[in-house]
């Protein structure tokens, strides 16, 4: 008798599978390009200067302009979905992100990561798994890092698994650790017309809340437009013959979708914050799926001065995004802690702004 070949397709790891301390090389670098911008900007419509404009990038320091953060994000965390969440129920959180370089059109990123936590969940049927990813351009430099932890299905109910470990992870990033990857800028030539506000930092006070007024409605193709570009094969987003006899009957769209709304919408009172710094944590509250209306609101928890800048500070934000109602009345969190009915996901970042 011999013995079976390896299979030469593969169905992704469940959660069985993933040891402590185990480090996996993901496939498949992705060179960014400017068709990569165009599409991610007809998905959410960002309107930040930055990102938008090589002329004003260039104005005050920047080579060029530098790809979006969170396009950043979406493609580093895409490389990561077949080994990490191909087999996940759902993306339950994020920790210690930290944007540490600006990445241009031409750049590849290719990404790595460690299994840092493991937990099966009382239902015996799935797990926790806490990992800490980092992104990488072509010269091997790190652009991006964070922790995230997610849901996965065992592929056995009966399999042995190890003694739960569920990591440490800081509540917010220190702001001494921020801003320390951005170049030398002229943040005193920035041009307040052509961003779209005169807001600075010095206008902003801690507690405020800002609506940021406008929704955008979810369609079918976006989302799955999305999850394509992003190379995200988490078969919860785009198999619908699965997912039909799943819980909920349909695919969910990926949470990362809704993070680059709720971004997208915060141009309207946030127009300057031009470069989103770290990620203190995010939650997906509540799935979204095609034809939910998304509106957003954030509120200014901080603000901080960074070391050896002058140009700029940080404002530490926490954006509310909402399906399908307003955010007039700021829904956020009840009296009990928990969150109001249609939020779907509740997100604490820093970003820069100009002083």
């Amino acid at each position: 008798m011999t013995d079976k070949p390896p299979e030469k397709t593969i169905a992704g790891n469940f959660f069985e599978d993933f040891k402590l301390g185990q480090k996996i090389v993901h496939a498949t670098p992705r060179t960014v390009t400017v068709g990569d911008v165009s599409l991610f900007t007809a998905l959410y419509g960002s309107r930040f200067a930055l990102q938008s404009s090589d002329a004003f990038a260039q104005s005050i320091g920047y080579p060029r302009s530098p790809i979006d953060d969170l396009l950043v994000f979406h493609i580093v965390i895409g490389k990561t979905v077949p080994d990490i969440s191909r087999n996940a129920i759902a993306n339950l959180g994020y920790a210690e992100f930290r944007f540490l370089r600006p990445v241009y059109p031409g750049d590849t990123l290719a990404s790595t990561t460690e299994i840092i936590g493991l937990k099966e969940n009382s239902n015996g049927k799935n797990g926790t798994v806490y990992v800490r990813s980092t992104g990488r351009n072509q010269k091997g430099e790190a652009v991006l890092t964070f922790a995230r932890w997610v849901m996965v299905n065992k592929r056995d109910v009966d399999a042995p698994v190890p003694d739960p470990v569920v990591p440490e992870l800081a509540k917010s990033v220190e702001p001494r650790l921020l801003g320390e990857g951005l170049p030398p800028l002229k943040l005193g030539v920035y041009d307040y017309a052509l961003a779209g506000s005169s807001r600075r930092w010095n206008d902003y006070a801690v507690g405020e809340k800002i609506d940021h007024v406008d929704g955008q409605t979810i369609e079918e193709a976006e989302h799955q437009l999305a999850t394509r570009l992003f190379q995200n094969t988490a078969r919860v987003h785009f198999n619908q013959h699965v997912e039909a006899k799943a819980r909920f009957g349909r695919r969910l769209v990926y949470g990362g979708h809704i993070i680059s709304i709720a971004r997208s919408l915060s141009f309207n009172g946030l127009a300057n914050a031009f470069h989103i710094l770290g990620l203190n944590g995010a939650r997906h509250v509540a799935p979204s799926f095609a034809g939910d209306t998304i509106y957003a609101w954030t509120e200014i928890l901080d603000k901080a001065e960074l070391d050896g800048r002058s140009d700029m500070g940080a404002l530490r934000l926490r954006t509310f995004a909402v399906k399908d109602r307003s955010c007039a009345d700021f829904p956020g969190l009840k009296d009990d802690g928990s969150h109001a009915d249609g939020v779907v996901l509740e997100m604490d970042y820093w970003a820069a702004i100009p002083r």
